[in-house]
């Protein structure tokens, strides 16, 4: 799944089992077959990633992991349990992904280029070190040429085309921040309707950081992809069946880490801050 926060490269005896899982008719591969999509997308991977957000979750709220002592790797690791945040994600799919958007995004990438541009892609995914990979994206944009430098940029708008993101942030803040009042971590109840307003007259403020900050995600983790391939993987995000895989894999992949952050709220109110249990 391209451009979002290392596995081994899947063995190409691996693939040509997954898509054989493509041909059957059975209602009771269809689990199998988007299983199968999940790997050789990526999309697996992006998921399991959700549970590096979570450390991003206290500052919210003006604590840190820190503040919940030991209790918090044990409390993190139940809530991003990355076994359930995939099977949620099967269970959204099943229901909303066709034949034709499955069989499409696994023709690309089960192709030698999709599974170069998975791999780079899941290296990225599991990097905790958001700043230094930024960093290191950014110098790379400094010095680059202005042709590559166009061909992420439609890479990075093709993969957001309906402007999901930042709508995304704002919901995943919303809920998170409701749920702590719920659970009394905020000082006082928040309103609903002023903490709306409040997000939503920060957005546009939020747009032009986003999309710079996934640009120099994009230089670092395709750093080592040719020019040529990139332009062939921006040419494929562009197609309109490709797009609306995208728009449902970051509809479900934003879901689940809102539902995630809720519950993980909810779960901290157990614990007493700065306090080492």
């Amino acid at each position: 799944m391209s451009v979002l926060p290392t596995v081994p490269r899947l063995p190409v005896l691996w693939l040509v089992a997954a898509l054989s899982l493509w041909h059957g008719a059975a209602l009771a591969a269809d689990r199998d077959r988007l299983e199968a999509f999940l790997a050789v997308t990526g999309f697996d991977v992006a998921l399991d990633s959700i549970a590096l957000s979570a450390a991003d979750a206290p500052a919210m709220i003006d604590l840190a992991p820190e503040d919940f002592g030991l209790a918090w790797p044990r409390i993190t690791a139940e809530v991003f349990d990355t076994a359930a945040m995939r099977r949620s994600a099967l269970d959204i799919l099943a229901e909303t992904m066709d034949d034709a958007m499955l069989g499409h995004a696994a023709a690309f990438y089960a192709s030698d280029l999709g599974q170069r541009l998975v791999e780079v892609e899941n290296a990225a995914h599991m990097r905790s070190d958001d700043e230094a990979r930024r960093a290191e994206g950014e110098a790379l944009l400094a010095t680059m040429e202005a042709g590559r430098r166009a061909v992420l940029e439609r890479m990075t708008d093709a993969v957001d085309a309906s402007g999901q993101a930042l709508l995304a942030v704002q919901a995943i803040q919303f809920r998170f921040l409701m749920a702590a009042s719920a659970a009394g971590l905020t000082e006082g109840a928040l309103d609903a309707e002023l903490l709306r307003l409040m997000l939503a007259q920060g957005a546009e403020e939020m747009r032009a950081p986003m999309r710079a900050s996934a640009l120099a995600n994009a230089a670092q983790t395709y750093q080592d992809i040719p020019t040529g391939d990139l332009r062939a993987y921006a040419e494929a995000l562009a197609h309109p069946v490709m797009a609306r895989v995208y728009e449902l894999m970051n509809a479900v992949q934003y879901e689940i880490m809102a539902d995630r952050f809720e519950a993980l709220a909810l779960r901290l109110a157990e614990v007493p801050p700065a306090q080492d249990l």
